[in-house]
């Protein structure tokens, strides 16, 4: 016989009780969130195929990174943060963080030091403001190169600040340009 598992009870936070990043961290598996200038984010769980581009893409970069040893490649939603009081801790898909920035991170829980670079893979619902808007963020707290990976068209959006964006399709070969020199892979083994 099957029994329900109980509800977990969440903290919500309202408008006169914003709460930290460490507030957040210390709750433990909330399930997938964001916090936003205080409050907290509720978001849907990825899809496979959502999954399957993010650990795709990850795999190519980690070989990279582990063979050059140049840092960590991070996945899961990793929080950084993107403001302070009210905090700001968005997810990312994939990130790239050097060891010269890991040795200056303090927090033990979400990032307080920007990685170099940061990858988003866009969902079905997710919509072009709400990418930019997480792209002015990580740029604003030292983001050097953010890839927005669109699966339904089968492109990626490669940008070097809000203004330089080049994207590629499944002909062209993704590189890891000044953040990760050498590294390169073709934009088609990413989709497939």
């Amino acid at each position: 016989m099957l029994t329900e598992a109980p509800v977990p009870t969440l903290k919500v936070s309202s408008p006169a009780s914003l709460i930290t990043g460490e507030e957040l961290a210390a709750m433990g598996d909330i399930g997938r969130t964001e916090l936003v200038k205080g409050k907290i984010i509720h978001l849907m769980p990825t899809g496979h195929p959502h999954g399957f581009y993010e650990v795709n893409l990850a795999t190519f970069l980690n070989v990279f990174v582990r063979t050059h040893k140049l840092g960590r490649v991070l996945g899961g939603e990793v929080g950084i943060y993107t403001h302070r009081q009210p905090d700001t801790v968005r997810g990312a898909d994939v990130a790239f963080i050097s060891h010269q920035r890991l040795a200056q991170v303090q927090s033990k829980s979400f990032l307080d030091v920007c990685p170099e670079l940061i990858v988003e893979v866009m969902s079905p619902d997710d919509t072009w403001s709400e990418v930019h808007e997480k792209l002015e963020e990580y740029f604003a707290v030292g983001a050097q190169l953010i890839w927005v990976v669109d699966p339904r068209r089968q492109k990626l959006h490669i940008y070097r600040s809000l203004t330089d964006l080049e994207i590629l399709t499944v002909q062209d070969t993704l590189t890891g340009g000044e953040v990760l020199p050498g590294f390169q892979v073709p934009v088609a083994e990413l989709f497939t």
